[in-house]
């Protein structure tokens, strides 16, 4: 007998889509191109997002570094920063207007999604501190105050709360990459069944990013972290294809070890940031349970 997976229509056929589409890891040499196909696939989606929720969206300036403040009409409860996603070498606030418009319409929330540096031209530690300055920017400015970010920037959004000494008031973290020196068994189990994602990007983005340094300190992996119950509430989302499910769970299982409040949502049959794909219901119900999570959290 063959099982299937619970998955909608609609994902099944973009599913077979992707399924059909292969790309080349990124190199230094081909990085710019890398990025370029990137805006080609989730700009029209971004920009279905800026009219499909009812939020405002400017370009600011926080702490030296250029944002796009993405806010709720009428009352605001509290704020997100947001980190995007793209293995620290592609991706950009712009495109990540699929899920930071989401949250803020869902939440409520203004959403700050910072336009941090990228590799190779600026590898590690260029994005965390660029982070950093506009996390302590905000947190000054909003003590109701939560972080969140996909893939690279669930990474980047977990090294801002190992750090911070006044914890944030919550991290919700979707498909995020915590461990670059790529451990976990769906890293060999599901490379090929995840159609977004393969082992080879992952080792090309995480020696771009990582360059000289070690690749296994927590500031770089920061499943490696030491977590505590004194921690902020954690919400995962991931998908039993996404290459980096086993990191999800694995992650999931260290925070609740130490005494953390996280929550780990599995979509069956998913894939890496499925959240991306807007046109999938399972995509559109995962972020009305992130906004609920960040709402809840921000009161």
């Amino acid at each position: 007998m063959t099982s299937k997976a619970y998955l909608s229509p609609e994902a099944t056929a973009l599913l077979k889509s992707l399924e059909a589409e292969t790309s080349e890891p990124p190199t230094p040499s081909t990085v710019a191109a890398h990025r370029q196909a990137s805006k080609a696939a989730f700009l029209p989606r971004a920009a279905r997002a800026r009219t499909r929720h009812d939020v405002t969206v400017q370009t600011v300036e926080i702490a030296g570094q250029t944002c796009l403040d993405i806010a709720p009409r009428g009352k605001v409860n509290g704020t997100v920063l947001y980190c995007f996603g793209g293995g620290y070498v592609a991706g950009s606030a712009e495109e990540d207007l699929i899920v930071s418009a989401a949250l803020s319409a869902q939440a409520g929330a203004r959403v700050v999604s910072i336009e941090y540096p990228l590799a190779p031209e600026h590898p590690w530690p260029a994005a965390h501190e660029a982070a950093w300055s506009v996390f302590e920017a905000l947190q000054r400015d909003d003590p109701k105050l939560a972080i969140a970010g996909e893939s690279a920037g669930g990474n980047l959004a977990l090294t801002l709360m190992l750090r911070a000494s006044h914890a944030p008031s919550a991290v919700l973290l979707l498909s995020p990459w915590c461990d670059l020196t790529h451990g976990g068994e769906a890293m060999q189990l599901n490379d090929g069944r995840d159609p977004t994602l393969s082992y080879a990007h992952c080792l090309a983005a995480s020696d771009m990013y990582a360059a000289q340094a070690d690749p296994s300190r927590p500031e770089i992996s920061p499943i490696n972290g030491e977590f505590s119950r004194e921690g902020p509430p954690v919400m995962i989302t991931t998908g039993t294809r996404d290459l980096l499910f086993s990191q999800c769970a694995e992650l999931a299982r260290r925070m609740r070890m130490a005494g953390q409040d996280v929550r780990l949502d599995v979509y069956d049959g998913l894939w890496h940031v499925f959240e991306f794909y807007d046109e999938l219901p399972e995509a559109r119900l995962s972020l009305q349970e992130c906004g609920a999570f960040l709402k809840r959290h921000l009161r």
